[in-house]
C-alpha cells in the first residue's frame, strides 16, 4: 500500500469519521436522524491537513446497510477503509466479499442500543479475525466496561471509541491499553473530562494504543470536532508521540493488523 508521506502540513490518518450520503438507507435511532455529510463535504473540511487516509465508520443510523459504505470507499480511494455493523450470523462469504471492498473491522454500538452478549462478541470477533484479519471496534462508555474486561482481553484485536467517554472508566481503560487494547483519540466534544491528561496517560501506558480521528460530522456531539483538537494532541505530546497518535498508529492498525491482545 503506497502512502503519500507527510509534508509541512499536519499529517493525519483519520481513524473515525462518518459519511452520510443522500440516496442510501438511513434509520432513526433514539429519535435522531443525521444531516447529510458527503465525501465532498468531508474532504473539504479536512483540506488543510495532509490526509494520509482514514476509516469510514458505520453509525447507528445506518444499521447494517453497506451500500453507502461501498460508495464512500469508491469515492475516497485506496487509502481508506470501512468499519461496518453486521449481525453475528453474517455468512463467511459476505464477510470475505466486504473485505474485498475495503472493509477492515466490525463495530458494536453498545452506547446506542446494541444488545449483544459478551460471548457473541467474542465468537464473532474471532471468526472475522480468522477469516479476514478484521478487528472489532466498540462504541461503549468506559464506565460500563468492567463486565466486558475479561472478554476484551481474549479478543484478537479491538479498539474503543472516543477515549471511553467517561472519567469514571479511565482507570480501567488505561489497564486495557497496557494489555494491547487500542483507544481512539476522537470525539473530544463528547467527553466529561479534559482529554489532555488522558492522552498523556494512555500514551505512557502504551505508545501504540492511541489513534486520532476527527469524528466528523460529530453527529449528536455536544460540541463538534474543531481544529484545536489536533493542536491539543500536538501540544500534549512531543513530536514523536504526536505523529504516532495523529497518523502512524492508525495507519499501521488498519493496514497491518496486530498481534493478539495480551500476547
Amino acid at each position: 500500500m503506497l502512502f503519500i508521506m507527510p509534508t509541512d502540513r499536519t499529517a493525519i490518518f483519520d481513524s473515525h469519521f462518518h459519511i452520510i450520503t443522500p440516496g442510501f438507507p438511513l434509520f432513526s435511532n433514539q429519535g435522531f436522524t443525521p444531516d447529510f455529510f458527503t465525501t465532498s463535504d468531508y474532504l473539504d473540511r479536512v483540506k488543510n491537513y495532509d490526509l494520509l487516509g482514514g476509516a469510514v465508520i458505520s453509525g447507528s443510523f445506518q444499521r447494517n446497510d453497506h451500500t453507502y459504505l461501498m460508495d464512500a470507499l469508491k469515492n475516497l480511494g485506496k487509502n481508506f477503509v470501512g468499519v461496518i455493523q453486521l449481525p453475528p450470523d453474517t455468512s463467511d462469504e459476505k464477510i470475505l466479499a466486504l473485505n474485498e471492498h475495503g472493509v477492515r473491522a466490525v463495530r458494536f454500538n453498545l452506547k446506542r442500543g446494541d444488545s449483544i452478549s459478551a460471548a457473541t462478541i467474542k465468537d464473532f470477533a474471532q471468526r472475522v479475525y480468522d477469516l479476514a484479519n478484521w478487528h472489532v471496534e466498540l462504541y461503549v462508555d468506559s464506565a460500563n466496561l468492567a463486565p466486558l474486561e475479561s472478554t476484551l482481553l481474549t479478543l484478537p484485536s479491538v479498539s474503543i471509541d472516543h477515549l471511553g467517554l467517561s472519567q469514571s472508566g479511565l482507570k480501567l481503560l488505561l489497564s486495557l491499553a497496557e494489555k494491547g487494547v487500542r483507544v481512539k483519540a476522537t470525539g473530544f466534544g463528547r467527553l466529561d473530562f479534559n482529554p489532555s491528561n488522558a492522552i498523556k496517560d494512555l500514551y505512557q501506558a502504551n505508545p501504540s494504543c492511541l489513534m486520532f480521528g476527527s469524528d466528523l460530522p460529530s453527529t449528536r456531539a455536544p460540541r463538534p470536532f474543531r481544529d484545536e483538537d489536533v493542536t491539543l494532541i500536538k501540544n500534549t505530546l512531543d513530536e514523536t508521540g504526536a505523529n504516532q497518535v495523529l497518523w502512524q498508529n492508525a495507519k499501521a492498525f488498519y493496514f497491518h493488523q496486530n498481534e493478539r491482545i495480551g500476547s
